[in-house]
């Protein structure tokens, strides 16, 4: 019987060539921990939302040469996952920005 691990990052690989992003590496548990923090901070249907906003983002900086992938990737995982957080210190108001 195959992880779910296993079936992820199998997942993920057949993802990236269907894509053409062959050798693209990707922290599943990166995304996974992003998606958790979006989902308990926002709500539920944030997690997949705020993944493909940053994966956008990311996508965008690194297409456009500000940053290579992993920076670019990083960062925009790093902003994602602080507003998240402040999100949800802040009951979803943008008092203590």
């Amino acid at each position: 019987m195959v992880s779910q691990e296993e079936e992820l990052q199998a997942w993920c690989a057949r993802l990236l060539t269907a894509l053409e992003l062959d050798g693209t590496t990707v922290d599943i548990g990166a995304v996974l921990k992003l998606a958790g923090v979006a989902a308990h901070s926002v709500v539920r249907p944030a997690a997949p939302l705020t993944t493909y906003v940053a994966g956008f983002a990311a996508g965008l900086a690194a297409g456009s040469g500000q940053a290579d992938d992993a920076v670019a990737m990083g960062a925009a995982m790093g902003v994602a996952m602080r507003e998240c957080e402040k999100y949800g210190e802040n009951g979803g108001t943008d008092d203590k920005r």
